[in-house]
């Protein structure tokens, strides 16, 4: 019988021998890692702050819950657009042009960032402890599909452009050769693009198994290889210098820090156009993460029915999930990590390796910290090329989009009642008008507010005005 079980899987409660509970841990540290990093290379976080944070934050969530929700916290994409125009308001003419010479947010921007996502995790905890109180069904009717969903693609769409941007390469420049229409550079930046984007859709499709699981990270390598290519035949070089300041913002080196260095740790400064922009951003990521919980109960109590278990009843911990993951993004934010959420990737690695272990993501996180510390692992990342990023990134950005239209069919709304209509109107033309019409921020009554917080808050205004007359039904 347990040799039976042992083929079946490792529920979450269950320790896989140690040999392979070290390999389960470094499968879903290999899955994390490419939308983690992503996340840091656009926004312009420390990658190695970033991957650290994210050990961190997951080892917080796995102890916060008690060790009974087998999920990994890594970086949302939610937040790209909030954190990106807080940093162009806020941010002064030298430390924009720091920004993009080097692609990292300089210390003071990062700072204040960091306060936007610690206050966006009491949104996160404030939801926790109503579906505690009075059940899933409160949020929902605060905060329905049509505001999550109809933020979730203005998310995704107002980043359209800086994808386009990375994309295509043009009025860019690299290695000292300017990217002009028509140009040599030009077009090995944009067919290196083209097949990274095209690769990872192709990698997304059509492979099976773990490596299903990795589209990111093999079309990032792809997308390398074309630039490879380009540089030993035609001379023209894509991949990036590391920045210095990559690596003298460090905490802590070994001699040079050629080898070994802790990231670097900043502490949060307060700043309202990082409460407005940043906070309310987390509204889009709570169904997100309600429906992780929902995917995540039924493969695991799948499992413990072939092992002859009791149920595991994770959907009862919803509200437990989302104080976690309000609680992780203050644990991120407070050393300089982006916000996050508990990923869909890891739990379809869970998914196809049956393997639900707690303590396997425990160690995943351990691993994901001391890797952080690796110079040369960290060196290899920043070398990316940019037109590489850019085939992520349109991939990526649509993605979010998308999410937001399958939230809607999945809540099953109905695209001809007036209220939805109006409330979707609302979210969408305030986001992304106020993205292209007005740079991200909106001018209203004398105040700047950021787009996609401003959709999210109206909609929210919108929705309960017009929920008004449903109280009778209710």
């Amino acid at each position: 019988m347990s040799v039976k079980n042992q083929k079946i899987g490792y529920l979450p409660d269950e320790v896989p021998s140690v040999g392979k509970l070290i390999l389960y841990a470094l499968q879903q540290v290999i899955v994390m890692f490419p939308a983690t990093i992503t996340v840091a290379l656009i926004t312009g976080f420390q990658v190695s702050t970033t991957i650290f944070a994210s050990g961190l934050a997951t080892l917080c969530f796995i102890l916060i819950t008690k060790r009974r929700i087998p999920l990994y916290y890594g970086s949302s994409f939610s937040y790209l657009s909030a954190v990106s125009a807080m940093a162009l308001a806020e941010g002064s003419t030298d430390q924009i042009a720091a920004w993009q010479a080097t692609g990292i947010l300089p210390p003071e921007l990062i700072s204040k960032a960091q306060f936007g996502i610690i206050m966006s995790g009491f949104v996160s905890i404030a939801a926790g402890l109503v579906v505690k109180k009075f059940g899933a069904e409160k949020v929902e009717k605060f905060l329905p599909a049509t505001i999550t969903g109809s933020v979730s693609m203005v998310i995704g769409l107002t980043l359209a452009a800086n994808a386009m941007s990375d994309f295509l390469g043009i009025g860019n420049s690299i290695n000292g050769m300017d990217v002009t229409q028509g140009s040599a550079v030009a077009s090995a930046w944009l067919i290196t693009g083209l097949i990274t984007f095209l690769s990872t859709c192709i990698y997304s499709r059509y492979l099976k198994g773990l490596l299903s699981q990795l589209p990111l990270l093999l079309g990032v390598i792809t997308g390398c290889v074309v630039a490879a290519c380009f540089n030993f035949v035609g001379g023209i070089n894509l991949f990036r210098a590391v920045p210095a300041e990559a690596l003298a913002a460090s905490s802590f080196k070994l001699g040079d820090g050629s080898f070994f260095a802790l990231p670097a740790f900043t502490f949060p400064t307060f700043s309202w156009a990082a409460l407005i922009g940043i906070m309310p951003i987390a509204i889009a990521t709570i169904p997100e993460s309600t429906a992780h919980m929902y995917q995540l109960d039924i493969y695991v109590n799948d499992v413990a029915k072939e092992k002859g278990k009791g149920r595991y009843d994770l959907v009862s911990l919803l509200g437990e999930n989302l104080i976690g993951d309000g609680l992780c993004d203050m644990v991120s934010g407070a050393v300089g990590g982006p916000a996050g959420t508990n990923y869909g990737e890891n739990i379809s690695l869970m998914a196809i390796t049956r393997v639900f272990s707690v303590p396997v993501l425990m160690v995943a996180s351990i691993i994901a910290m001391i890797i952080s510390c690796f110079t040369p692992l960290i060196q290899l990342i920043y070398g990316i090329p940019l037109p590489v990023i850019g085939g992520i990134e349109v991939y990526c950005f649509g993605a979010i989009a998308a999410q937001g239209i399958a939230i809607l069919i999945d809540k099953g709304v109905s695209m001809f009642d007036s209220k939805n209509i109006a409330v979707i109107a609302l979210v969408c033309i305030i986001g992304l008008g106020g993205q292209y019409a007005y740079g991200g921020t909106i001018p209203f009554f004398g105040m700047g507010i950021p787009c996609v917080a401003g959709a999210a808050i109206f909609g929210i205004v919108l929705n309960l005005l017009l929920t008004l007359g449903d109280k009778a039904q209710q």
